[in-house]
């Protein structure tokens, strides 16, 4: 890395970057998961563990637990597919979607709260033709709000309407705490599995012309990138969902499924490696493996706690070392 300390618009980084202007996070980057390590690894598996639940997977579920008590219409009230019901989800989903997602953004992006600190790339979202109204903020908005926040809900209200029917039979959280413990906390894992064979589907000649691109045109990115994509790419996304009735999980844990792949997705392109509480103090934040996939499209298809990129070598980490052999692998791929 250059000791280049960027100073633009009166914001300050202070931290290396590479000649290009990018920021690389000083420690390892998409080690596989210590889980699926031989011999056992006791320490390193501890302090994944802690990474894989603390804050983003506990504050999840608090907020899925939450919402399952006092955001839910009661079961028996989902026997028909009625417009009251199924409106208190959507306008509950939209909202929650629209919340965090604008929280971040105006914070980061809007007053740039934190300058350039921990930001991957010096660039902000922008202007430009390949988005709708030549806009990258307006443009994500659009695919998150009118694709996402609708098709997330479509699943669960399904779902919801074939659990209140008795077509799916689930466990009582009371009767098998651990089984609906175990399905809860594996839930994240269970979509790291998912994820990579459903986007290595995507990055298909087919599929990515008539559906990933609208994803890929984000290079930089921001919290609205996260669920910003054609409605295609939401079926592939939030089918993970099925997974629930298909064990026979409880409701709440399909609600969860749905929750985490559209918070985890905003949180994951938030485009800043950290968030800065106060001056010294920051928390993990955004996923800087993922964006190299978002820069570079053809490696880190998945996410390094369930280790396909590893296992099978699309795995890069941003190091000089290891970019020679992903852009050979590329022009491998497309020639150029």
């Amino acid at each position: 890395m250059a000791n280049i300390s960027v100073e633009r618009d009166g914001l300050v980084d202070g931290m290396p970057r590479d000649e290009r202007g990018y920021w690389r996070p000083d420690k390892d980057i998409g080690l596989p998961n210590p889980v699926f390590s031989w011999p056992p690894k006791p320490v390193k598996i501890a302090k994944w563990l802690k990474a894989y639940l603390w804050p983003f997977t506990i504050i999840y579920i608090a907020v899925t637990i939450l919402t399952w008590l006092y955001l839910t219409p009661e079961l028996t009230r989902m026997t028909e597919l009625r417009a009251g019901w199924i409106l208190e989800i959507f306008l509950r989903n939209q909202l929650m979607l629209i919340g965090l997602a604008t929280v971040l953004h105006v914070r980061l992006w809007g007053r740039k709260a934190q300058g350039y600190q921990y930001k991957w790339s010096t660039k902000w979202m922008s202007k430009s033709k390949k988005f709708l109204w030549n806009d990258q903020v307006r443009d994500n908005v659009f695919w998150s709000v009118a694709g996402a926040g609708t098709v997330w809900t479509a699943f669960e209200v399904l779902m919801l309407y074939a659990y209140a029917n008795g077509h799916i039979a689930y466990i009582d959280p009371r009767e098998q705490p651990v089984s609906f413990a175990l399905i809860l906390l594996l839930a994240p894992l269970w979509y790291n599995f998912y994820f990579y064979w459903a986007h290595r589907l995507l990055h298909t000649r087919f599929l990515y012309k008539v559906a990933h691109y609208v994803h890929h045109k984000n290079i930089d990115v921001g919290p609205w990138s996260g669920v910003s994509m054609h409605p295609i790419e939401h079926v592939f996304m939030y089918a993970s969902m099925l997974i629930h009735p298909l064990i026979g999980a409880h409701p709440l844990n399909m609600i969860f499924q749905g929750q985490f792949v559209t918070f985890g997705s905003i949180v994951g392109h938030g485009g800043f490696e950290d968030m800065v509480i106060k001056d010294g103090v920051s928390i993990p934040f955004a996923n800087y493996w993922h964006s190299l996939h978002h820069r570079y499209f053809e490696c880190n298809y998945g996410e390094p706690a369930v280790p396909f990129d590893h296992i099978f070598g699309t795995n890069y980490d941003g190091s000089p070392a290891a970019r020679e052999k992903m852009l050979a692998r590329r022009r491998a791929m497309h020639g150029s």
